[in-house]
């Protein structure tokens, strides 16, 4: 994976879609493409944007996001502070 390589991100429910370059957070990359998801602090620590993974990965910008490692287990994730490392399909658990 180079962060020049390019993923496309679906949000779950429904069929939004949008480009998604490693370079970029998940979040960065869907208002960049006009696409609005629940979003606070922008650097993991508020979890307005906390979303649950369907497919795909990511790699988090931070060391320790603001997830306990059962959110993790459980494929929850900051889309705020993670990138994409593939395809990925993700479904905000907080109202859009």
């Amino acid at each position: 994976m180079t962060d020049n390589a390019a993923y496309t991100a679906r949000v779950l429910p429904g069929e939004t879609q949008f480009a998604a370059p490693a370079a970029l957070s998940l979040l960065e990359a869907a208002l960049r493409d006009g696409v609005r998801l629940p979003s606070s602090c922008r650097n993991g620590t508020c979890r307005a944007c906390i979303s649950k993974l369907h497919a795909g990965s990511v790699r988090y910008r931070i060391e320790w996001p603001g997830l306990s490692p059962d959110e993790k287990d459980d494929g929850l994730i900051l889309p705020c502070v993670a990138c994409p490392t593939s395809d990925v399909t993700f479904e905000p658990v907080g109202p859009l």
